[in-house]
């Protein structure tokens, strides 16, 4: 079964659900979504800040459907606004489902990201490239 709406925002980083990352009953824990999405939101944001960034919040996370041990997580993202420091990302984690086939999309977020400098402070974006 496919999703009406396709994911938005560029695909950014792929993986498979393994037994270790399972509850008992088989399914993926959220944390370990939500860890995935945010490497993806650090890719992004970091190929856009070129440095260093950190995760600031993550705004607005619902689990709409459960990962099962064996889909392939896809997770997108999109930079949605950049500020002087920070950037806001929307980001979409999809799976494709191994035993029943088709892309569902189980959860998004908002990450906002903020670079960073050497020392560890907030540095203004540099501009696009």
């Amino acid at each position: 079964m496919t999703e009406t709406a396709p994911p938005s925002g560029e695909l950014t980083l792929r993986t498979l659900a393994m037994p270790a990352d399972a509850n008992p009953a088989g399914d993926i824990f959220g944390g370990w979504v939500m860890s995935q999405m945010d490497l993806a939101a650090g890719i992004r944001a970091g190929e856009r800040a070129r440095c260093r960034v950190v995760t600031a919040a993550v705004k607005e996370m619902t689990f709409e459907k459960p990962v099962k041990v064996g889909d392939t997580l896809s997770i997108y993202t999109e930079i949605a606004r950049t500020g002087r420091t920070s950037l806001t990302l929307s980001v979409e984690a999809w799976v494709h489902r191994m035993r029943y086939g088709g892309l569902e999309k189980v959860t998004g977020a908002t990450f906002i990201m903020v670079a960073m400098d050497e020392n560890r402070n907030p540095m203004p974006l540099p501009p696009e490239a």
